[in-house]
């Protein structure tokens, strides 16, 4: 149960949905209600897609290049910490994401899907989201339903996020964009104490058994 529910809290966090509320709201601005709509849904197929190949091959990826998981653990919770160092100390996720949309969508307005960017890569299915699902389903340490659950909780995340970008307007009207900054500090803060676990948890891995 402590397991499933770190899995779900490190997902939440690096997946944001709260925080991708203001990109989707800066990137579908002026269309039409049932645009924005399928614009939420292939933003959520496309980023699902993306994660699920990282947790089916990644770790395939990383052996083939003799990789061992553990030093990919301990440098994706240093990865992970300086994205949550980031979300704290820097501009926020929905910030970041916003001005990014706002700037692209100025630009090239009709050049590109915004469900694919920024929606699904990077707001949804960000670097740190990539990380993740492979440390969470590592092959020697978690078996095949345990794995399966993880993908499972994954894609209830992404099913809270694809709620919550329908809902975007009335959910920034109650918070505002300042109460969806201070909501991703907070994520970032939980995030940090993840990532440190992680990196802590493989480094005794690595003392006890001696392989990388």
């Amino acid at each position: 149960m402590n397991s499933l529910l770190e899995h779900f809290v490190t997902l939440w966090v690096v997946i944001d949905p709260i925080g991708t509320i203001p990109v989707f709201i800066a990137v579908t601005a002026g269309i039409e209600a049932a645009a924005r709509r399928r614009t939420a849904l292939q933003a959520i197929l496309v980023s699902a897609g993306v994660l699920l190949f990282f947790l089916v091959f990644g770790q395939l990826l990383i052996e083939a290049l003799d990789i061992g998981l553990h030093s990919f653990q301990v440098a994706g919770g240093i990865i992970l910490f300086l994205f949550a160092l980031s979300m704290i100390f820097g501009e926020s996720k929905p910030e970041l994401d916003q001005r990014v949309a706002e700037e692209d969508r100025q630009d090239q307005m009709h050049q590109h899907n915004p469900a694919i960017f920024p929606l699904a890569v990077p707001s949804l299915a960000s670097p740190g989201a990539m990380l993740a699902i492979v440390i969470l389903t590592d092959n020697h340490r978690y078996s095949l339903v345990d794995q399966g659950i993880t993908a499972l909780v994954m894609l209830a995340v992404l099913a809270a996020a694809f709620v919550l970008m329908l809902l975007a307007e009335p959910i920034i009207r109650l918070i505002g964009h300042s109460g969806a900054a201070i909501i991703s500090r907070v994520m970032g803060m939980i995030l940090a104490s993840v990532a440190a676990n992680s990196v802590l948890s493989a480094l005794l891995e690595i003392i006890k058994t001696g392989q990388l």
